[in-house]
């Protein structure tokens, strides 16, 4: 019955199947059972229309529907109803589905359920449920209705959240009789311990409870299980890296690390550097493969920690390769690797994009014939020309910028054993989405700022407060200081409907106008230039010659100017806090006092005036990234779409973290006792996870 195709369902056939397919990705009905609602209406609250309020949650009223008319034509038109009770009326508005809109009869007592909105003065509901009284009490609902998630094309073939319960009703009849035959996923004696119900059950409560308590309880299940399961996939891929995956052994600290550390490092390390360099030591010292996720905030030396680990894999007579998402970035490295191995005899070669000829192809021979040490570059690392001739070392730099696939190249790199693997981050993972998108992954942390590295002055100023700004840039010019000012766009035409943002361009007209030449020089960096303008640009503010450098997010990562202290975000409010946070950690690397100045518009939206907030709040990148997680969810979290592993229907990282660490914990639990599964005791787990790796594919990728 689970296994049966969709379109033999009641209520279902070939061409609403084909819908739910296509839409839902839907196409048995135990995934249709997996189609959870995401909101309940309770039929037993009602509300009068005088005491509907914009700043109200979902309203239920039963009222006339007293006329539809339709508004405007083709892609601007709309239907516009009004809807009245006893005590007054309201305006129902809908932009898509207008010809299931056209169907409602007017003059009919209805139920309608909405958010209201205000709109010019007035409160309205956009796209409220609706249905005929009648059928209400015909149907003799339970008073908690499940609301299903659907889409325009769902709604067309009358499969909007009303026929999706339809389906569902018919599902249970006909699995009802059936139900002892369910295959249960978890074990007897963890549903005992965690008080959980059936999975049976727990479908049936959460489809159609008959109360709150029994909806929750449901919910708490299905939750703990797709949690469970995550960590336990990723659990066990990290227990068989461990012990299936040999790796080198780096147990030799000699000449290179030696020397770098006696003659060359300039200041004393962290203490949570030397964690972290102890914590690597420890892996690559043990003769089995190292994956490893370091994650520190802007400034905090990662580089250099990753560095020093290079040099015990050269100590032990292996190559290395740092892989870098941007040209200019792998440039940077390059430039400040080269700077900290002066005097050591290292070979460090770079491949971009822009080494060609001859040039690429004499440092691809020295490769593959083992004459270069470190190899820094970008994707163009893992193209199949690239050989050498024993990589054991891999840093993968701001890893979210790499897709899976691209990351899993590099292990291919030496035919004999997979090099270790240190995936590098300055964008902080909140604990959470570190134990979802990077279970699988031993994670580092430097949680500690080197000494003298001051917090960066955050300023949030509107367009009426230009002038301040100036001030302050010219204040710090005076000093001899530099400036940074990042634009979102080049050109309006880029993006439709931000006219309000102010492109690069034009305030290139500004700054000139305020800061004329000879007195100031003024750097301009955008995607659109070539290679060599840009890198030209950007030299010449590195070397002191400009003193602005206005540019677009090219400035993100990778540019190290110790000279710069004022960093200006335009239109701050279209960055994310990620990306406003590493645009910050671009200024204060001298070690005087640095400022950043976010520029908006008065209209900000509620996220945005929280993003803006919490910059001027704390310059902690932990902090940051948690506000981050909360405002824009795990989904949309550079690199975790890309990992296809954060797959979950119901639970939710961020509002459900603590049924997440006791899932974590009781799968580590489960795996330190048993850890194949082989135990009779856990066959349905190892059911589960066979049934989950044929889907998922999970495999042997950092």
């Amino acid at each position: 019955m689970l296994n049966t195709s969709i379109e033999y369902l009641k209520g279902v056939g070939s061409a609403k199947a084909e819908v739910l397919k296509k839409e839902l990705g839907v196409f048995s009905c135990i995934q249709l059972l997996q189609h959870y609602p995401f909101r309940y209406v309770d039929k037993t609250k009602f509300h009068k229309i005088k005491d509907v309020k914009d700043e109200n949650d979902y309203v239920q009223i039963k009222g006339i529907l007293r006329r539809v008319d339709s508004i405007g034509e083709g892609r601007k038109r709309r239907m516009k109803g009004v809807f009245r009770d006893e005590t007054g009326m309201l305006e129902l508005t809908w932009f898509k589905g207008l010809s299931w809109v056209q169907n409602l009869q007017v003059g009919m007592e209805y139920i309608v359920y909405g958010k209201p909105t205000l709109f010019k003065g007035k409160v309205s509901l956009v796209h409220p449920d609706m249905v005929l009284f009648t059928e209400v009490k015909k149907a003799n609902a339970s008073t908690l209705e499940p609301v299903y998630p659907t889409t325009d094309k769902l709604r067309n073939k009358r499969l909007d959240s009303k026929g999706m319960l339809v389906i569902m009703k018919n599902v249970f009849i006909k699995l009802h009789p059936q139900r002892h035959l369910v295959p249960e996923s978890l074990p007897d004696y963890l549903l005992e311990k965690l008080r959980l119900p059936g999975r049976y059950a727990a479908w049936m409560g959460i489809h159609f409870p008959r109360d709150k308590q029994q909806r929750d309880l449901a919910q708490k299940r299905i939750k703990f299980e797709e949690f469970f399961f995550l960590q336990l996939r990723m659990l066990q891929t990290k227990h068989q890296k461990k012990i299936g995956i040999r790796g080198f052994i780096f147990n030799k600290i000699g000449h290179y690390f030696n020397t770098f550390y006696q003659n060359n490092l300039q200041f004393e390390l962290t203490n949570a550097q030397k964690r972290v360099i102890k914590e690597i030591r420890a892996d690559i010292a043990t003769g089995h493969q190292m994956n490893r996720l370091l994650q520190g905030d802007v400034g905090s030396g990662k580089t250099i920690v990753g560095f020093m680990c290079l040099l015990i894999a050269i100590d032990n007579g292996f190559q290395t390769a740092l892989m870098a998402p941007t040209e200019i970035l792998a440039q940077q490295h390059y430039v400040s690797i080269q700077e900290m191995a002066e005097g050591l005899g290292l070979n460090i070669g770079l491949l971009t994009g822009t080494v060609k000829g001859k040039r690429r192809k004499v440092l691809l021979e020295k490769l593959e014939a083992g004459e270069i040490d470190l190899l820094i570059g970008t994707h163009a690392l893992i193209e199949a020309p690239v050989v050498f001739k024993n990589l054991g070392f891999v840093i993968v730099d701001e890893q979210h910028r790499f897709g899976v696939v691209q990351r899993a190249k590099m292990w291919r790199k030496n035919p004999t054993n997979p090099p270790h693997i240190l995936v590098m981050t300055a964008t902080p993972i909140p604990r959470t989405l570190a134990m979802t998108a990077y279970g699988d992954l031993d994670v580092s942390v430097i949680d500690e700022m080197p000494p003298g590295r001051k917090p960066i002055n955050t300023y949030h100023k509107f367009e009426s407060q230009r002038l301040w700004t100036f001030g302050q840039m010219k204040r710090e010019i005076a000093k001899g200081h530099q400036v940074y000012i990042v634009y979102p766009l080049i050109e309006e035409s880029e993006y439709e409907g931000l006219s309000e943002v102010k492109d690069l361009m034009e305030g290139y007209a500004t700054i000139e106008r305020e800061f004329p030449k000879p007195q100031y020089q003024v750097s301009i960096v955008h995607g659109r230039q070539k290679p060599a303008a840009k890198k030209a640009e950007m030299d010449r503010f590195a070397r002191g010659e400009t003193q602005i450098l206005m540019a677009t997010t090219v400035i993100e990562v990778g540019v190290n100017v110790p000279n710069a202290s004022i960093m200006i975000i335009e239109n701050a409010e279209r960055f994310g806090l990620a990306q406003l946070h590493q645009l910050r950690g671009r200024v204060g690397r001298g070690g005087g006092d640095a400022y950043c100045i976010l520029m908006t518009g008065f209209k900000l939206s509620s996220d945005g005036r929280i993003r803006m907030q919490t910059m001027v709040e704390t310059t902690d990148g932990f902090k940051i990234s948690e506000a981050d997680l909360k405002l824009r969810g795990p989904g949309n979290i550079e690199g975790t779409q890309q990992s296809g592993v954060l797959n979950l229907k119901l639970a939710n990282i961020i509002q459900d973290a603590a049924i997440l660490r006791a899932a974590r914990g009781i799968a580590q639990e489960i795996l330190a006792e048993d850890p194949l599964l082989k135990a009779p005791k856990n066959a349905p787990l190892l059911r589960q996870v066979q049934l989950s790796q044929k889907k998922h594919g999970f495999g042997q990728i950092s």
